[in-house]
Formats: C-alpha cells, sequence, structure tokens
C-alpha cells in the first residue's frame, strides 16, 4: 500500500486540511469497519458459534501479537491498556515506594508523564527531580547528578511539544548504570517511525494507537521488559493464572497480562490490530521518508517563525504565532486543523503520510 492509497481511505482527509495527528489521527475505513464487524460478529454469531469469551480471548490474543510485532517484542510482554497513561499508572502503581525514593522526568513530558508522579509526591512522599532541556533538547551533562539514588526514569522518546526526538537508548544505559528503571512514552513515535523496544533497552514502553498510527481511541498498550518482576496494584480475573484462582489462593500472571483486570471492549483492540497492519503494509521506513520530506517543505516556508529546531526530525512542527489560540479557530474556520500549547506557547502542526505537499502549501498560504 502506497500513502496516497491510505488517504484515500480517510474520510477525515476528504473534508479539509488535517494537520493535528498528534494529538489524534482520524482512521481508514478498514479500521472503523474492523471495529464495527468485530461487534457485529460477537453479539449476532459467536454466542452460537465459538463463544463470546472465546471470540475475545482470541481477538485479544491476535492484538498483542500485532503490538509485539510493531515493537520488536513478544507477546508476553504486552499488556493491552486503554491508553498511554493507563500504562504509566500501572508501572506507578507497580513498584513498592518509599518516602524519598526518586523519580527522575525531564522538563517537557506531557501530563500523562507528570501527573502519576506528582500524585505519588503528594501520596507516598517520594522525591521528583526534572533533567532540563533546551528546545526540546536534553541537557545531557546534567545526567549524572540528577540519576544519583534514582529508582525510576521517564521520559518521552519524541518531544510533543517540539518533535524532537530524545536520546532514548543513551539515557538508558546511564540510567541503568545507575541502577534505576526506565519507563518510556512513546505515543509521539509509533505510527511515524520504526520502533525497536530491544534497541532502546527500557525496562517499561507505553503508547495507544489512536495517533499516527490512526487507531481507534481506547486501545493503548504496555510494554514490559521483564513482566513477571512486577506486581500489579489491581487484580482481576484476568490477571492471574487460571490454574490458581480457585480455593481464595491465586498466583499472577507471569505475563504482561497480569496487568490486564477483565471484560473490555474488545472491538477497539481490533481496530488497533487493523491501524498496525495497515501502517505496516505502508511500511514505516516509507512513512519516515515521506514525513521527512514534508516536514522539511514546512520547515522552508515558515522561516524565521519555527520554533522545532530545523534538525528535529519528526512529524511535530511548532511556529511561533502572535495568538496561538486565535490562529488556530482562524484557520479551523478555513478548515485546516492544527492546534496551539501552552508550553511554549506557539502553535503546533503534525504531518504525517497521509498529508500531501498540497496540505502543507495551503497551510502556508493561510499563514
Amino acid at each position: 500500500m502506497d500513502p496516497e492509497t491510505l488517504r484515500a481511505e480517510c474520510p477525515a482527509y476528504e473534508s479539509g486540511c488535517y494537520l493535528n495527528t498528534g494529538a489524534s489521527g482520524p482512521s481508514p475505513e478498514r479500521v472503523v469497519e474492523a471495529v464495527a464487524g468485530f461487534e457485529r460478529h460477537h453479539q449476532y454469531h459467536a454466542p452460537h458459534e465459538e463463544g463470546p469469551y472465546t471470540a475475545a480471548f482470541d481477538a485479544l490474543s491476535s492484538a498483542r501479537e500485532a503490538v509485539a510485532s510493531l515493537l520488536g517484542a513478544n507477546a508476553e510482554q504486552i499488556a493491552l491498556t486503554r491508553s498511554t497513561v493507563e500504562g504509566i499508572t500501572h508501572v506507578a502503581g507497580a513498584i513498592d515506594w518509599e518516602p524519598g525514593d526518586v523519580i527522575v522526568r525531564t522538563d517537557l513530558e506531557h501530563p500523562a508523564g507528570e501527573l502519576p508522579w506528582q500524585h505519588l509526591r503528594r501520596r507516598e512522599g517520594v522525591e521528583l527531580r526534572e533533567i532540563p532541556t533546551t528546545g526540546g533538547r536534553i541537557e545531557m551533562d546534567r545526567l549524572p547528578e540528577l540519576l544519583a539514588d534514582a529508582r525510576l526514569v521517564c521520559l518521552s522518546s519524541l518531544a510533543w511539544n517540539y518533535g524532537t526526538r530524545l536520546p532514548v537508548a543513551e539515557v538508558v544505559e546511564r540510567a541503568h548504570d545507575a541502577g534505576a528503571l526506565v519507563l518510556v512514552d512513546s505515543v509521539q513515535s509509533v505510527g511515524q517511525m520504526p520502533v525497536d523496544v530491544s534497541e532502546w533497552g527500557a525496562d517499561f514502553v507505553a503508547a495507544s494507537g489512536h495517533k499516527w498510527l490512526l487507531g481507534p481511541w481506547g486501545a493503548g498498550f504496555l510494554y514490559l521488559d521483564n513482566p513477571g518482576e512486577f506486581q500489579p496494584q489491581r487484580i482481576g480475573y484476568f490477571s492471574v493464572d487460571p490454574n490458581t484462582k480457585g480455593g481464595g489462593d491465586y498466583e499472577f500472571r507471569q505475563s504482561a497480562r497480569r496487568f490486564e483486570l477483565g471484560t473490555t471492549a474488545v472491538g477497539t483492540y481490533v481496530g488497533l490490530e487493523t491501524a498496525i497492519e495497515t501502517i505496516q503494509a505502508v511500511g514505516l521506513e516509507t512513512v519516515e521518508k515521506r514525513v521527512d520530506r514534508l516536514r522539511n517543505r514546512l520547515v522552508d516556508g515558515l522561516g524565521d517563525r519555527l520554533v522545532s529546531p530545523p534538525d528535529a526530525r519528526s512529524g511535530l512542527v511548532v511556529f511561533e504565532a502572535a495568538d496561538p489560540e486565535g490562529l488556530v479557530d482562524r484557520l479551523a474556520d478555513e478548515d485546516i486543523q492544527i492546534r496551539s500549547l501552552s508550553d511554549p506557547h506557539a502553535c503546533r502542526v503534525s504531518v504525517h503520510a497521509v498529508n500531501t505537499a498540497d496540505d502543507i502549501d495551503r497551510l502556508l498560504e493561510a499563514l
């Protein structure tokens, strides 16, 4: 499949210029039909055929396999979640915190990578440290002092407010040398570039499918390098070994499924699997190269207004505006969708492979 074919399958791109994938990526028809098709089968036919639970469990298992193939992992390391922040919260609850434990994060994390740790500081008395950044880039010389005695490091693979790729593998190596675990928020990376968790070496990677993968809302995932080492804070009958949950005794599953609870909306994960298969059919290398070409076109046109580093190498492009919120509203009146940011106080454009040079030119002409 080529990017033009994928675009033609996304009705949202027919009615206007959509450049806000970093917030939410409109799904192609095949993804929506996969969700609806599963629901029809599950409600109409499965009760008298394989059974509703068998249909659901088979679909969830297949979705885990699809996520594993996307990340270069195995399905035993994948827990299905509803969102990135749910995965991060799972990790926050799976560690036995003590007052004074140190959590390190960058100063450009999304609220999903801030709020769980702020809550732990309030509830458990942990210490929070920030890795300073300049223009979306980590000040690496500060790492030794900040990582000293750290228990966990949380960082994004790609800065949502600058579009910069963070040096995940290097941070992971330094954090591990200091004895800290590492959690990566990869939601802005999966779907717009290849992601191989083995190259990062992180202990946890959280993401969801409703952005660059063009999947449905409500379908996310959490990768755990060694899932059996962490005990979830919450428990449900999906979480435990089915051979040990009788008679008041139970053991958590050894796989990442220990972080899954019970009955859920399965159709969204069928849609996630279809979205992953679709973006893989286009090819993540193809997506990455097309995004790079379109981004360069936009960067050249923005000139001095550019806030993102010129060499940021992602589809997130941030630029200056005197009134970011007002500009977003005025562009929306012309059927051009972007978003504003609070820090930096600017506008952000999301350029995906389903976009075209005409989309970029239309935005630049409107500006």
